[in-house]
């Protein structure tokens, strides 16, 4: 249990802002530590495979280096035709894969990982989930798709949109028992998980 004689530091295994912005409305106190991992997919392994996997090793990364503390990873894999969809990286890549999308459905599959790491000689010190999200995006010209990614510049989101700002635009349907997951980090999944650790979120617990 988090509490004032016993303060388990809460850290946020993560680069992504969306995801820091997420967690900041719990307002609980957190650090973030960007984990240093290779987030090629394996060989035939299915999208919410990778997902879980690389969410369970940015955490396991970060409480590997801070041993007291309770480490949220998380990770996104798009799926569209059998294929998972990356970050762009580029304009171009982006232009590409908002193309590809126009008129489809999308499956988002948004992994999370709880470790308490002050627990783990303890069952139930790693908590995974995935989360599923259907986006359905509408038939635009590409010339306000390009217009698009020149504004906003989404070129770190997988799907090459920010359903949080211009990109809900693009956007004719999101399907979730999560509204939070296509940011990137399902809140309601992690409240679960975090009070499945011991967090409170009233009160003079953490």
């Amino acid at each position: 249990m988090f509490n004032q004689t016993k303060q388990a530091q809460l850290i946020l295994a993560s680069a992504s802002t969306y995801r820091k912005e997420l967690l900041s409305r719990l307002r609980l106190p957190f650090i973030v530590i960007s984990p240093d991992i290779n987030e090629t997919p394996l060989p035939d392994e299915l999208p919410q495979e990778t997902a879980l996997r690389l969410a369970q090793a940015k955490a396991e990364t970060i409480a590997g280096q801070h041993p007291g503390a309770i480490v949220i990873g998380s990770d996104q894999v798009a799926l569209l035709d059998g294929q998972q969809i990356s970050k762009p990286g580029t304009h171009e890549n982006a232009l590409a894969q908002l193309l590809a999308m126009q008129g489809r459905s999308v499956i988002f599959h948004t992994a999370l990982c709880v470790l308490d790491a002050t627990q783990l000689v303890k069952s139930r010190a790693i908590q995974l989930r995935n989360i599923e999200t259907q986006v359905t995006f509408r038939n635009l010209p590409a010339s306000q798709l390009d217009a698009y990614l020149r504004i906003e510049q989404p070129y770190d989101c997988a799907g090459s949109a920010k359903n949080e700002g211009l990109g809900i635009v693009l956007i004719e349907s999101i399907n979730s028992n999560d509204p939070t997951a296509l940011t990137g980090l399902p809140l309601i999944a992690l409240t679960s998980m975090l009070l499945q650790a011991g967090v409170s979120f009233f009160g003079n617990s953490f």
